[in-house]
């Protein structure tokens, strides 16, 4: 899923958004691109999940695909 997270701004954030989703599943892949804001994830975890732990970082996020 492409995920929109309008509130990473840095590489911090970009390190707290990929911890947070690894946190979730172990085997996730994240491949964030900061200039757009947005993140490719492949997981077995719930979309609702991911949605739900990366808000409780301060990221909330939408699905754009």
């Amino acid at each position: 899923m492409k995920l929109s997270i309008p509130d990473m701004s840095c590489g911090h954030c970009k390190a707290s958004v990929e911890r947070t989703i690894i946190d979730l599943d172990s085997h996730a892949d994240v491949v964030v691109d900061l200039n757009a804001r947005t993140a490719d994830v492949r997981t077995t975890a719930p979309a609702e999940a991911v949605l739900t732990v990366l808000k409780a970082e301060g990221y909330p996020a939408t699905i754009l695909r």
